[in-house]
């Protein structure tokens, strides 16, 4: 098995787009990544894609944009994820995929570095083909635009330390908040009542589908049902166009879980964040 490294974002969803449209949904991050690569190559100021090879046929795919986690896609055996884990020479600070890939790659990786790995993040993954429409609540959706940036650069920050656990990187939420304001395919809308009150992001569209995230309310303005109102009519509109919205949740947030699972997504999958600490 051979692993190649490459630089055309083009041609790595060419050679794995066998593979992981397989289950697009599973796939549905590293799919939406490659593809805002080769579509708007500027958003990402740096990247890696790797393919494992079996002859000619494609049997597992990684990608990185430092510096973010390594995305790795369900091969057709654990032998491509040893495979991609021997050839990585990028100093990784963690993993994100679906289980049990997640933690396959994370045993050969700690195998070959001797970094110890810890689960940081136990995620699911949802599809939408049919939105369920919630309670009625007071309220509409409207398009974020420039004007309001400085919002969305505070709930962006808000919901990377709430959420994420992580410290706000201002330049990085700036540079997502201007890709989504001004991208054809990604987009940012707000919950309006009489000011705003929830903010659910979209973007990283793969062949049939979207991904909805972040989706943010302020404490304030919680368990009012702005959340679950914005996400229906937004995923709504999405599906206009598509067969698919999807969403990544954090397990250990039933009710979150519960809001998405009553406006029609279904759990597809479980994924993890696995980091890696030096030995």
């Amino acid at each position: 098995m051979d692993v190649r490294r490459l630089g055309d974002p083009a041609e790595f969803l060419k050679a794995a787009s066998p593979l992981l449209l397989k289950d697009e949904a599973r796939h549905n991050l590293i799919l939406g990544i490659a593809g805002t690569l080769r579509d708007h190559p500027s958003h990402y100021p740096d990247y890696a894609l790797w393919l494992a090879e079996d002859g000619s046929e494609t049997v597992g795919a990684a990608l990185r944009t430092p510096p973010h986690h390594l995305v790795v896609a369900r091969p057709r055996d654990d032998s491509a994820l040893e495979a991609l884990a021997a050839a990585i020479d990028d100093d990784l600070p963690s993993v994100v995929a679906a289980q049990p890939e997640a933690g396959a790659f994370a045993a050969a990786w700690a195998a070959r570095t001797g970094a110890t790995p810890r689960l940081k993040r136990a995620e699911g993954v949802f599809a939408l083909e049919r939105v369920e429409p919630p309670a009625a609540t007071s309220g509409l959706l409207r398009d974020a635009g420039t004007d309001d940036r400085p919002l969305l650069l505070e709930w962006f920050g808000a919901f990377a330390e709430e959420a994420l656990g992580e410290t706000p990187d201002a330049q990085s939420a700036a540079r997502v908040i201007d890709h989504r304001l001004r991208a054809g395919q990604a987009g940012i809308s707000l919950w309006e009542d009489d000011r705003p009150v929830s903010l659910a992001a979209f973007g990283n569209p793969t062949p049939n589908g979207i991904r909805i995230g972040p989706v943010y309310t302020p404490p304030p303005y919680r368990r009012q049902g702005y959340a679950s109102a914005l996400v229906a009519e937004l995923s709504e509109r999405l599906l206009a166009e598509r067969r698919f919205c999807f969403l990544f949740t954090d397990l250990a947030n039933p009710t979150a879980n519960r809001i998405y699972e009553q406006i029609g997504y279904r759990r597809v999958c479980e994924a993890a964040e696995i980091v890696f600490e030096e030995p």
